[in-house]
């Protein structure tokens, strides 16, 4: 069955390393958070975008290493030289969760429009296919956020395909440069409203309603950042549901 209603699961979280080397990890609590918002039974369809950093092939070795010998049914779609699916519609409407992994969030926006995927994703949300990813694979989904898409410094990124009407920082508690840069883009209003992330921290939007926040770890949160009336910024804590 699908979800019951559209759902977002954009993190700052995602595999855990199991230290064992660089292509060994495990899927995260966050994978079967997704798979029960699916409602997806017993053998959860789990497809990875991995276009933020051009389908790089390692990423994909690491993503179905992971899932081996787990209940998911794993699969991919590559889009770089082309799509290695011949229905890329078809394909994407028939999975219970669509992971999207970290990278370039102005790239990967780019290049999903270029070939539509934009439309497509934008069908499966609706159809009930859950949706999540990690760092540009939060972003993507909000008007915008902070990226080092550009370079090391970060800057503003305010091209997201916008389903979530809120800017999104990520990485917010491991990068020095995300919650200063955050607070001008919401105190300046190049960002409305924002919903940030420590790393290990994930928001769960049903519609464009945040939900609540979880989390895989103790110790850390997300956060709403927004603009007093006064054009101060207020940063306030949400306390996430740990996650077994």
């Amino acid at each position: 069955m699908p979800a019951s209603e559209p759902t977002v699961v954009a993190t700052s979280m995602g595999f855990s390393s199991r230290h064992r080397g660089p292509y060994d990890a495990r899927p995260g609590p966050v994978f079967e958070l997704m798979a029960e918002l699916a409602q997806a039974g017993d053998a959860p369809r789990i497809c990875y975008l991995n276009q933020a950093v051009g389908d790089q092939p390692t990423s994909f070795t690491v993503f179905y290493r992971a899932f081996a010998g787990t209940r998911f049914r794993p699969s991919h779609l590559a889009l770089f030289p082309m799509p290695t699916v011949e229905d890329v519609r078809a394909h994407l409407l028939a999975q219970d969760v669509i992971w999207v992994g970290g990278g370039s969030v102005a790239n990967l926006c780019a290049v999903w429009r270029v070939h539509g995927l934009d439309e497509i994703l934008h069908e499966c949300w609706q159809a009930g296919v859950v949706l999540g990813g990690v760092s540009a694979g939060s972003i993507c989904w909000h008007l915008g956020g902070a990226t080092d898409s550009f370079g090391p410094t970060l800057r503003p990124f305010v091209d997201g395909l916008g389903w979530l009407p809120y800017g999104n920082g990520v990485h917010y508690d491991a990068e020095e440069q995300r919650r200063p840069l955050m607070h001008k883009l919401v105190g300046d209003g190049t960002l409305p409203v924002s919903h940030c992330t420590d790393d290990g921290v994930g928001l769960v939007y049903r519609g464009i309603r945040l939900a609540e926040a979880v989390a895989d770890r103790e110790g850390v949160a997300a956060y709403e950042v927004s603009r007093a009336e006064d054009g101060s910024v207020r940063e306030t804590r949400i306390e996430p549901r740990l996650l077994g």
